[in-house]
């Protein structure tokens, strides 16, 4: 009895003294750091959050608190950027302090965990570390990467003609699958998700999946998956509180073993790789990560060891497969909402490539409305509406506040493609934000779809290209036709969370 008692009064003890630990280091930083809600210890301002509606939140705090305020994510402290000025001053003209990664929880639970005995058993030095891949590493770890993914995308054809051919002929198997639906109503999220992924698995595994191919299907299943996770209220909830809820049943374990399921298809690639590998004769990016891990094996601190040539090419293969064809799939549901702008870039198509040869890429420089519209349905889509989480690498002064060492930043993208300053209606489906009086495309600075700065997307020339040769190539061959009247689209998404889901849709694609 007297023991339990003891126990009781040591834990009411110990929940003291960290209450009186997080009051005071929340008040010692204040006047330092960026205003904010006066948060709660542990659940940090979750009482005045939406889980629904994690963006519409912080958005009414920037309302309240100006463009830059600090909110806690329960215990996690980050420090919000919103509009084009504050998130430019930060990612570009202090690039350098800005530039490390934050948190995306659900990713840091699979990279740190590596429960896997196939990869345990590749490489003792898999096991030593944190790795997160080229897209969320931090440090020279990233730069290292980084520097090496570019380099190699570009030897496999990114930005030349040969990745042209190549999304070029994607686009054919495109139209023939979707010639065989003969106008019957179709979700086009797989049809759209199987093209777009092919092309990055071209580059990363050196090889294209036939459409049909079972295991391919259950990978893109995988994707999408994880992907929407992140954008529902339990994945918003789940990036507070991951301590506590990667323990506890719910959709995030089934998340995680979604990306647990696309981890052992790479480390499988990987074994096959190895295999059969010829030095002189890379076949794709595994052989070159393989070749240069080959080349360093011998220096003690090299970033090419197995556990990174994993988790980067998983950063690729899921990165270069779910924005595109998201993109794509609300780019038909805006279309399908606004006939008419679906008729001009008909028109423009006809004039300017016609009907019997496949779009090219340059063709884009005599299609100004249709490379506005593509524009367009990207701001409006607004992928990732909170952006990557970044995190500054050194104490940094930002404006007339002091950011700590390893402080998050969250550089709003949404608020900056819907900053009024550069777009006159920025809640409308408007091409017209991106043409002059004269009808010719223009550019805007705050179109940030890949974000800005030291870490923008590595894959934006990539993704630029598809957009334009898949949007054109479909609508070359064929009208969208709506399951209802126009007026009863409605395109409001289905999530927002750190993605922007768009609703699910039936069309019927119909031959012209």
């Amino acid at each position: 009895m007297l023991a339990s008692g003891m126990l009781l009064v040591a834990v009411l003890t110990c929940l003291i003294v960290m209450v009186l630990m997080s009051v005071w280091r929340q008040r010692k930083l204040s006047g330092k750091l960026p205003p904010g809600p006066t948060p709660l210890p542990f659940i940090g301002n979750y009482l005045q959050l939406n889980m629904e509606q994690m963006y519409k939140s912080l958005m009414k705090m920037s309302d309240r608190f100006g463009p830059v305020f600090t909110v806690y994510l329960g215990p996690r402290r980050v420090v919000v950027l919103c509009g084009q000025e504050a998130v430019k001053e930060a990612l570009v003209d202090q690039a350098e302090e800005f530039s490390g990664r934050g948190e995306q929880a659900i990713f840091t639970w699979l990279f740190q965990s590596y429960e896997s005995g196939i990869l345990a058993s590749l490489l003792p030095q898999c096991l030593q570390g944190y790795s997160a891949g080229v897209v969320l590493s931090n440090g020279e770890r990233a730069k290292q990467l980084r520097r090496f993914s570019i380099t190699t995308l570009r030897d496999f054809g990114l930005g030349k003609r040969g990745i042209e051919e190549r999304i070029q002929e994607e686009a054919g198997f495109l139209i023939q699958a979707l010639r065989d639906t003969h106008g019957t109503f179709i979700d086009p999220t797989f049809y759209l998700s199987r093209t777009v992924s092919n092309v990055i698995s071209s580059i990363v595994f050196g090889d294209r999946f036939n459409y049909e191919d079972k295991e391919f299907l259950s990978l893109l299943r995988m994707m999408t998956g994880s992907f929407q996770f992140t954008a529902t209220s339990t994945g918003q909830l789940f990036e507070m509180f991951s301590s506590i809820m990667k323990h506890l049943p719910g959709p995030q374990q089934q998340a995680r073993k979604e990306l647990k399921g696309l981890e052992d298809f790479v480390i499988k690639k990987v074994e096959q790789n190895q295999r059969t590998l010829d030095p002189n004769s890379p076949r794709d990016f595994i052989d070159s990560f393989l070749i240069r891990m080959q080349e360093e094996k011998k220096k003690p601190n090299t970033e090419f060891f197995l556990k990174n040539l994993v988790t980067t090419t998983l950063n690729l293969f899921f990165a270069g497969t779910e924005t595109v064809s998201t993109t794509l799939r609300y780019g038909f549901l805006l279309l399908m909402k606004y006939p008419n702008v679906e008729a001009k870039v008909h028109e423009e198509i006809d004039r300017v490539i016609g009907k019997n040869r496949q779009p090219k890429f340059e063709d884009r420089l005599k299609m100004p409305y249709t490379d506005a519209v593509i524009h367009e349905i990207q701001r409006f889509g607004d992928m990732i509406p909170m952006g990557l989480a970044r995190r500054v690498t050194k104490d940094t002064k930002f404006r007339e506040f002091f950011l700590p060492k390893g402080t998050e930043v969250f550089p709003m993208l949404g608020s900056v493609l819907r900053d009024p300053k550069f777009f006159s209606n920025p809640q409308d489906f408007n091409p017209h934000h991106f043409l002059d009086d004269k009808g010719q495309f223009k550019k805007s600075d705050a179109f940030v779809p890949f974000s800005i700065g030291k870490r923008y997307c590595l894959g934006e020339g990539l993704a630029k290209m598809e957009l334009f040769l898949f949007l054109t190539t479909i609508m070359q061959n064929f009208r969208f036709k709506p399951t209802q009247a126009p007026q009863d689209i409605d395109v409001s998404p289905k999530y927002v969370g750190f993605a922007t889901i768009p609703p699910t849709y039936t069309l019927s694609f119909q031959p012209r």
